[in-house]
C-alpha cells in the first residue's frame, strides 16, 4: 500500500477512510466526524506499510468498547478488499442464491455490515445524481404497513427494519411492592432511625424518619418455541427479547423444541447478532419438531426454584400445536401458573380472523393462563409492551375465558 503522505495516494486514501467510517456508522457504530479526523491523522503519522498495520490504526480509533469489535472486524475484512470477493459475498447473503456444498455459518455482525456497506454505497451514488424532493407521507405510510405486517409476510429488508425498531422500543415495566421497607422523605414512621438522629443531636430534638416499602420491577421469563412452525417468529421475537434483557435486570430466556435450553446468557451480551449467534449455536433442536409438556416439565423440574422465585411474568411464546396432549401438559400448565405472577401467551395464530381454540394442545392450556395475546406483527408487540406496563386493560380479544367459551 501506498504511504499516507503521497498527494496523490493520500488522497484517495482520505476518501476510503471516510468511507469506511460511514459504513460503521450505518452498521451501528458510534463513529462522529471527530473520530474519522483522528483516523487520518493516525494513518498519516504511522503510515500503512501493511494490511495489519491499517487495521491496528483504524481499530485504535474507531473501536472504543469490547463489543464492538465484532463489527469492526467484519467491516474491515469487507472494505478493505478488492471488490470481486465483496461482490461475491452480498450475493452469498442474498437469500436467492442457490446453495453450493455445505453452507458456511454467517459471522456476528456479518449482515449488519454488508447491509451498511451496500446503503453506503446507495448513498454516494445518489449524491452523484440530481436531487429528488420526497414525499414524507410516503415514509409514513410504509411505517403503518410495516407496523400492522405479518412477520412471516415480510421481505429480508423489511425483517431488518422490524428488528430495528424493537431494539428501540421504550419498554417501561410495571412495579410491584416488596415487604422490605427503605429510607423514605415521606411514608411510616421509622422508630429506629428517629431515635438513632435524636442521639446523635444530644437527644433534645426528636428529628423524624419516615419509611415505605421497596418497589421493583417484577422479573420476566420467557419460554419460546422454536419448533418448525414457530422459527420465523422466533428469530424475530429474539431481538424484542434481547432489548428487554438490556433494559432490565432479571429477565430470564429459555427456547424449546423437542428439549429446553437456557439462553439467558447469550442474549446478555451487547451486540444483538453476536448474541443471536449465540443463541443458534447452543441449540440443536431449531426448526424441529414441539414437545410443549416435555419442556415445561423439565422448566418446572430444573429451572422454576432458580428463577422464578419473587413471582415474574412469564412469556410464552407458542402456537401450541403440541404432537403429544395428554394430561401432563394441563399438570404441567397449572404448575407454571401457580409459580408466576402473570402468565402471558403470546401465539401467531391469532393473526387469523378465524382461529378457534379448537386444538387439543389449546384447550389443555388455556384454563391456566391469565391472558391470550398475538405476537405477529410490530403492533401486537407494542400491545405487549403496553399490557406489560399495566396500561393496557384486558380486552375480550385477550381473554382466555372468552376463547374457551366460543368453542364450549
Amino acid at each position: 500500500m501506498a504511504q499516507g503522505h503521497d498527494s496523490a495516494g493520500g488522497g484517495r486514501i482520505v476518501d476510503n477512510i471516510v468511507h469506511f467510517a460511514r459504513t460503521l456508522r450505518k452498521a451501528g457504530m458510534p463513529v462522529g466526524p471527530a473520530s474519522v479526523v483522528d483516523a487520518v491523522r493516525a494513518v498519516e503519522v504511522s503510515g500503512i506499510a501493511s494490511r495489519e498495520d491499517l487495521y491496528w490504526t483504524l481499530h485504535a480509533v474507531f473501536v472504543r468498547k469490547r463489543e464492538q469489535k465484532v463489527l469492526f472486524d467484519e467491516a474491515f475484512r469487507i472494505y478493505w478488499q478488492s471488490r470481486g470477493l465483496v461482490e461475491k459475498m452480498l450475493a452469498i447473503l442474498s437469500p436467492v442464491a442457490p446453495p453450493r456444498g455445505e453452507p458456511e455459518k454467517p459471522k456476528a455482525g456479518q449482515t449488519r455490515v454488508a447491509q451498511a456497506f451496500q446503503q453506503v454505497r446507495q448513498r454516494d451514488q445518489k449524491e452523484t445524481r440530481e436531487e429528488v424532493e420526497v414525499d414524507a407521507r410516503f415514509t409514513a405510510s410504509g411505517r403503518e404497513v410495516l407496523q400492522h405486517k405479518d412477520f412471516a409476510q415480510m421481505t429480508g429488508e423489511e425483517v431488518q427494519a422490524a428488528k430495528r425498531a424493537l431494539a428501540r422500543m421504550v419498554m417501561p415495566m410495571e412495579r410491584v411492592k416488596l415487604r422490605r421497607l427503605i429510607a423514605a422523605p415521606r411514608g411510616r414512621i421509622d422508630p429506629r432511625r428517629s431515635l438513632q438522629a435524636s442521639l446523635r443531636a444530644g437527644g433534645d430534638i426528636i428529628a423524624l424518619r419516615f419509611r415505605k416499602r421497596a418497589e421493583k420491577h417484577p422479573q420476566i421469563v420467557a419460554l419460546c418455541d422454536i419448533s418448525g412452525s414457530m422459527s420465523q417468529y422466533s428469530r424475530i421475537l429474539l431481538h424484542f427479547l434481547h432489548a428487554l434483557t438490556e433494559e432490565r435486570r432479571g429477565v430470564s430466556t429459555f427456547l424449546f423444541g423437542t428439549r429446553l435450553t437456557n439462553v439467558t446468557r447469550q442474549l446478555r451480551m451487547k451486540d444483538p447478532d453476536e448474541a443471536l449467534a449465540a443463541c443458534s449455536a447452543g441449540v440443536e433442536d431449531w426448526s424441529g419438531g414441539t414437545r410443549i409438556a416435555t419442556a415445561l416439565r423439565d422448566f418446572n423440574k430444573h429451572w422454576s426454584r432458580r428463577v422464578m422465585a419473587g413471582g415474574p411474568i412469564v412469556l410464552l411464546i407458542t402456537d401450541g400445536l403440541e404432537r403429544d396432549t395428554d394430561e401432563d401438559l394441563a399438570r404441567a400448565m397449572d404448575r407454571l401458573h401457580r409459580s408466576c405472577r402473570r402468565l402471558i401467551w403470546l401465539n401467531p395464530l391469532l393473526r387469523f380472523e378465524g382461529f378457534e381454540a379448537r386444538a387439543r394442545g389449546i384447550r389443555a392450556m388455556l384454563p391456566h393462563v391469565d391472558e391470550f395475546r398475538a405476537v405477529h406483527s410490530l403492533e401486537a408487540v407494542e400491545d405487549l409492551v403496553r399490557a406489560l406496563a399495566g396500561a393496557a386493560t384486558l380486552t375480550p380479544e385477550a381473554d382466555p375465558r372468552q376463547w374457551l367459551k366460543s368453542v364450549a
